[in-house]
């Protein structure tokens, strides 16, 4: 069963069970997906890849609200926004765990034959590919700079 399909599932399940939360984020999961169907150039289809990097998005914006509300003090905005990042969460692949993504990181440097930070590009994209949302883009960026001697 895709991604997509599983989504439909779940929000009829959460629209029975009167879960509002579920309800609110599978809902904007949802639009972020038709509105990647429907973009200029689009086939009306988005691959696994895709909806992984839109979920990301979409994580990342609620983890970067809830920051913000936290270090405000708005509590009920912050809880709310914790909430929908843990439903998203529930989508997105396991997250690799460090030592993993060190291995991966080192065999990618060793393969692209990178020896300073002026490499680091070509090895997060690389990297990136390999673990597809297993890992955050930021978490790969320190790993690699930390292993290229930055």
């Amino acid at each position: 069963m895709s991604l997509d399909q599983n989504i439909n599932n779940e929000l009829k399940e959460a629209m029975l069970s009167k879960n509002e939360v579920k309800l609110r984020t599978i809902k904007a999961i949802k639009a972020a997906f038709l509105i990647a169907k429907t973009e200029k150039g689009a086939t009306g289809e988005i691959t696994q890849e895709q909806e992984i990097k839109i979920l990301q998005k979409l994580f990342n914006q609620r983890k970067e609200s809830f920051e913000i509300f936290t270090k405000e003090n708005r509590a009920e905005l912050a809880v709310r926004e914790k909430e929908e990042m843990d439903i998203i969460t529930s989508y997105l692949p396991a997250q690799m765990s460090d030592d993993e993504l060190k291995n991966i990181v080192q065999a990618t440097i060793a393969e692209t034959g990178a020896t300073s930070v002026k490499d680091m590009g070509k090895v997060i994209g690389s990297v990136s590919k390999k673990v597809a949302g297993q890992a955050e883009g930021a978490r790969i960026s320190s790993l690699v700079k930390e292993l290229l001697g930055a």
